[in-house]
C-alpha cells in the first residue's frame, strides 16, 4: 500500500461526464416499462431540465475558463478544453436519445392509449377550426413579431424562451424588401394546449404544441408578405450569478440587481428545429456568438421539458405512480403535543415516507405556544406558499424572537429567496444572509423554550430543504432532539452566523467550512486502523455526489487497508471502484426512482460501535470548504439501526441500482433468479402502510 500513488489522473472519474452520465440514467428511466407511462414521460422531461442546467453552470463555465487561458486542471488532470469536447460528444448523444424516446417510444405510447399529440397533418376540420379561433383570440393579440432590419435589430433573446425566426417575400407596408423577421413566444403561453373533445370520445385525448399553431398561423402575422418558411428555436446561457460580496454592503440589494441580467447572460448553446435551412442556422449562429459545436439541431418541440405539462392535463391516474399518504409517528399523535414527544426520545423521519406535516407542526406550535421565546430557522429554499414561513410571520408579529439565516444565493431561487427575505423583515423577523463568501447550506431549527426547570432547547435537523413540495418528492432525513449538547451545538452555529464571532468546538455536530472535512478524514483513517488491526471495519456512505480527493484518496487507502466500502452515489462519482491494488474492496452504486435520493448519510462500523451521521454535505470541495454544513450524529440505538436497515435496503436493490465500473461506465442491475427488490418501493410499503414507533 505505501507505494501506492493515490493522486495518478487516471484514478478520477471526470465529474462533468459523470454528471452526463447520471442524466442517461433518469433518461432510461423513460424507457423502462415497469414504470407508467405518463412518468416515463416526466423522467423524459427531467433528464432535460438537468441538461439545460448542465449548460447553464457547467458549460458556460468551462467555456469561460478556455477563453481565458485557464490550464486548471483537477484531479482527472483534463484541461477545460479536453472536457469541453468531450462534454459536448457525451450531450449530442444525449439530446439525440432524448428525442428519439420521445418519437419512437413515449408519443406512440401515448397515442395507443388515445393520448395523441397531434401533427398539423393530423387536425380534423372543428379542430383546425377551433385551434384557428384560439391563434386569434389568444395569440395573435399578444404576438409581437419583430422584421429585421436596421431600424429593428435582432432582439435580445430569452435564456430558454421559444422563438421562431420566419423567412418572408415580398414587399413589406413600407414598400422594402422582406427578408426575415422573429416572433418570440411569452413565458406565459402555455407550451401544450388540450383541444375539446370534438368526436363524442371522452377517453380521447388530443394535445398540439404550441409551436405547431404558431407554424400554422405565423403568416396572420405578415400581412402581404409571403412566408417561406418557420423555425423554432431556443438559446441556453450563462445563469450563473455573479455577485462580489466584498464590494457589496448590501447582499440583498446586489443580489437584486443582478437577476434580471440573469436572462441574458452568453449565450452557451443553440437548438433549433431539425429542418431549418443552413444559412438560417448560421444566421443565428453568427447572432449568438456560437461554434458549431454548440449548434443542436432537434426533430421535436426545442422547450422539450415544457412538454411535462400534459402530465398535469391529463386525468389518468392508472398512468402515473400510485397516490400514497405518508405516515405520522405514534409519538406526534398523543395529547401532550410535539414537545413532550421530543423530550421523550429522539425522533427520526424519512420523507416522503414519513410526512413533512410535523416539521411543519413543530414550527407552527413554538409560534403560538406562549412558552416559546425564541425560534431560529436557516432557510435555503421553501417554495411558494410556505406554511413553514407564514408560522415565523405569525411568531414575529406576536413578540417572539425569530432569527431566519435566508441563503439568497441559493442557485435558482435567488428571486424566491429576496422576496422571502423582504417578506420576512416587514413581520419583525431578525433576518441575516449568511456569511460572505460562504452560502449557508446546513438545514436546521432551534426553538428556545422556558420551562418549569428553566430553559430548554429543540432542535431538528435535516438532510433537505424545509420546502413541503420537495418533501413528497426527495427522500430526506430529519431529526427531532432536545439532546442538550447537540443544542448547544446548534445554538453556537446560529450565534456564528449572526454575530460572525468565533464559537468554541462542537460537542457533536461536525461542522463545515471548519470541522467536518477534518472529521470526516479521521473516521475513515479510524477504519483504515482497525482494518490493519484485523479489526471489524466497513464504511458505507450516501451522497448525491463524492468528487474531494483527499476524502477519494483516504478511501483508497482504506480499501487497500481492508476496509469493505459500500458507495451509495445518486449523482456524480469521481471515485473509480474496483481497480486492483487500490479500491478493489470499494463498490458503487447509484439508485435512480420514483423519488429523488438525496439523504446524506455517513456510516462507521467503528469495530461494533458505529457511529452514524446524517448530513446536509455532499462530499464535493464545495460543500466541505465554502459552505456553511453540519453533519448531525444519530445517536439512538434504535434510530441507528433503522439507518442500517436502510442502508441494506439500497444494498440490496436489484431494479433501480446502476453499478459503476472501474471504467466510469455505469450498468444496470437486473434481479436474474433472485427475488426483484426494489429498495424505495419497500420504505413505500413499510412506512406508508404501518406507524411507526
Amino acid at each position: 500500500m505505501d507505494n501506492v500513488d493515490f493522486k495518478l489522473p487516471e484514478q478520477y472519474i471526470n465529474r462533468e461526464l459523470s454528471l452526463l452520465a447520471f442524466n442517461q440514467r433518469v433518461l432510461a428511466m423513460a424507457e423502462d416499462e415497469t414504470i407508467p407511462l405518463l412518468e416515463r414521460l416526466q423522467f423524459l422531461c427531467i433528464s432535460s431540465r438537468n441538461l439545460d442546467e448542465f449548460f447553464e453552470v457547467r458549460v458556460s463555465s468551462l467555456k469561460q475558463m478556455v477563453e481565458h487561458g485557464s490550464v486548471q486542471a483537477g484531479p482527472d488532470n483534463l484541461l477545460p478544453a479536453e472536457i469541453l469536447k468531450a462534454v459536448y460528444s457525451c450531450a449530442r448523444q444525449l439530446v439525440d436519445d432524448q428525442y428519439r424516446v420521445l418519437n419512437q417510444v413515449i408519443l406512440p405510447m401515448l397515442a395507443e392509449r388515445n393520448i395523441c399529440s397531434l401533427k398539423r397533418s393530423e387536425w380534423s376540420p372543428p379542430q383546425e377550426a377551433w385551434l384557428r379561433d384560439y391563434f386569434e383570440d389568444e395569440l395573435l393579440p399578444i404576438l409581437s413579431p419583430l422584421g429585421l432590419d436596421p431600424a429593428h435589430p435582432f432582439p435580445r433573446i430569452l435564456n430558454k424562451s421559444l422563438n421562431f425566426i420566419v423567412s418572408l417575400t415580398g414587399k413589406d407596408a413600407f414598400g422594402r424588401n422582406s427578408g426575415l423577421a422573429i416572433v418570440q413566444a411569452p413565458r406565459a403561453l402555455s407550451r401544450v394546449i388540450k383541444l375539446p373533445v370534438f368526436n363524442g370520445n371522452k377517453n380521447q385525448y388530443d394535445f398540439v404544441f404550441l409551436s405547431s399553431i404558431i407554424h400554422e398561423y405565423v403568416d396572420k402575422l405578415f400581412h402581404g408578405m409571403k412566408v417561406n418558411g418557420c423555425y423554432q428555436f431556443r438559446v441556453t446561457r450563462n445563469s450563473d450569478l455573479f455577485v462580489d460580496e466584498e464590494e457589496n454592503d448590501d447582499l440583498l440589494r446586489a443580489v437584486e440587481g443582478e437577476l434580471a441580467g440573469r436572462h441574458y447572460g452568453d449565450a452557451v448553446r443553440l437548438e433549433v428545429a431539425h429542418n431549418c435551412p443552413d444559412e438560417i442556422v448560421s444566421f443565428l449562429q453568427d447572432r449568438f456568438h456560437l461554434g458549431e459545436e454548440d449548434i443542436y439541431r432537434v426533430n421535436g418541440p426545442v422547450n422539450l421539458n415544457r412538454v411535462a405539462a400534459m402530465v398535469d392535463l391529463l386525468d389518468r391516474p392508472d398512468m402515473k405512480f400510485p397516490a400514497f399518504t405518508p405516515s405520522i409517528p405514534r409519538l406526534f399523535s398523543g395529547s401532550k403535543g410535539i414537545f413532550a414527544a421530543i423530550r421523550k426520545k429522539d425522533i427520526l423521519l424519512h420523507h416522503p415516507f414519513e410526512s413533512f406535516a410535523p416539521v411543519v407542526e413543530f414550527v407552527r406550535k413554538a409560534a403560538e405556544d406562549p412558552k416559546v421565546l425564541a425560534i431560529k430557522q436557516t432557510l435555503y429554499r421553501t417554495g411558494p406558499e410556505s406554511a413553514i414561513v407564514d408560522a415565523l410571520v405569525a411568531a414575529a408579529r406576536t413578540g417572539k424572537e425569530v432569527t431566519v439565516v435566508v441563503e439568497l444565493r441559493a442557485r435558482f431561487d435567488e428571486e424566491a429567496n429576496v422576496a422571502l427575505a423582504s417578506r420576512l423583515q416587514e413581520a419583525g423577523v431578525h433576518v441575516v444572509y449568511g456569511v460572505v463568501g460562504y452560502k449557508t447550506h446546513a438545514k436546521m431549527t432551534l426553538i428556545v423554550r422556558r420551562e418549569t426547570s428553566g430553559l430548554r432547547y429543540y432542535v431538528h435537523m435535516g438532510t433537505g430543504n424545509y420546502h413541503s413540495r420537495t418533501s413528497r418528492l426527495y427522500t430526506d432525513y430529519g431529526l427531532f432532539t432536545c439532546d442538550e449538547l447537540i443544542a448547544e451545538d446548534v445554538h453556537n452555529i446560529f450565534l456564528q452566523l449572526t454575530s460572525l464571532g468565533r464559537v468554541a468546538k462542537h460537542n457533536k455536530i461536525l461542522q463545515s467550512p471548519f470541522t467536518l472535512h477534518e472529521g470526516l478524514m479521521n473516521l475513515i483513517k479510524r477504519e483504515t486502523r482497525h482494518a490493519e488491526e484485523n479489526k471489524s471495519a466497513r464504511i458505507i456512505i450516501k451522497v448525491n455526489a463524492l468528487i474531494e480527493p483527499q476524502l477519494i484518496q483516504a478511501l483508497y487507502q482504506a480499501s487497500c487497508a481492508g476496509v469493505d466500502i459500500e458507495l451509495i452515489v445518486r449523482g456524480i462519482c469521481g471515485l473509480r471502484p474496483g481497480v486492483a491494488g487500490m479500491s478493489e474492496r470499494i463498490r458503487v452504486r447509484s439508485i435512480v426512482g420514483r423519488f429523488l435520493e438525496h439523504t446524506r448519510i455517513f456510516y462507521f462500523a467503528n469495530d461494533g460501535n458505529s457511529d452514524v451521521f446524517a448530513s446536509s454535505a455532499d462530499w464535493m470541495p464545495r460543500n466541505l470548504f465554502r459552505r456553511v454544513e453540519i453533519a448531525f450524529p444519530i445517536q439512538s440505538k434504535q434510530l441507528v439501526e433503522r439507518i442500517e436497515q436502510d442502508l441494506a435496503a439500497y444494498l440490496q436493490d436489484n431494479t433501480q441500482a446502476w453499478q459503476l465500473n472501474s471504467d466510469g461506465t455505469y450498468v444496470r442491475l437486473t434481479s436474474g433468479n433472485n427475488p426483484a427488490f426494489c429498495a424505495q418501493q419497500s420504505l413505500l410499503d413499510s412506512l406508508t402502510t404501518v406507524p411507526t414507533s
